[in-house]
């Protein structure tokens, strides 16, 4: 079973997800793959502890602190190729990027093959299931463009901003 709670954020209204005492899921309402991992799963509203602990961190978050990811416990549904992608992305610092040619290259030396697709490992993150504490925001493409963000690039852009990151050095989608 699922236990389900809602935020309030400065990117929008946020559900988070619950599942055997870990934080299963975090989506910005109307993102691609929206609560994809719940399936048909009985979900109920309840604020349970992972969940107050996660709306603890988001509220230090948004303030402008520095949470870690390993503060919560995380599970994330996915395949063990998406997992993997996932934490990579959790050793990604606050205030930084860095490109999906990049966490790709970790993945092939991880798996040990020589060359691993950076658009597959773009797929990975796009279905990244705990928004903002996965932190996919931080991705960037080569050539440093703001491609892709599931919530969108405008709160992809309000994350970098609120983290410190300059991206008018950073290109726009269609630029």
């Amino acid at each position: 079973m699922f236990y389900l709670a809602y935020y309030d954020a400065p990117v929008g209204r946020l559900l988070l997800a619950e599942q055997n005492s870990a934080l299963a899921g975090l989506w910005i309402e109307g993102q691609k793959y929206f609560a994809r991992s719940l399936g048909g799963e009985v979900t109920e509203e309840k604020d349970t502890a992972v969940l107050k602990r996660t709306k603890a961190w988001l509220d230090r978050y948004f303030k402008g602190e520095k949470p870690q990811v390993s503060e919560l416990p995380l599970a994330p549904v996915g395949s063990e190729f998406q997992k993997e992608v996932w934490k990579l992305l959790c050793e990604i610092p606050y205030g930084e990027v860095t490109t999906y040619g990049a966490i790709a290259k970790k993945i092939a030396v991880i798996r040990g093959v020589d060359h691993m697709s950076a658009q597959a490992t773009g797929g990975a993150v796009g279905r990244n299931p705990i928004s903002i504490i996965i932190p996919c925001h931080r991705l960037v493409g080569a050539n440093r463009s703001l491609t892709g963000y599931a919530g969108g690039i405008e709160k992809k852009i309000w994350l970098l901003h609120h983290e410190g990151i300059d991206t008018s050095k950073l290109k726009a989608p269609g630029k």
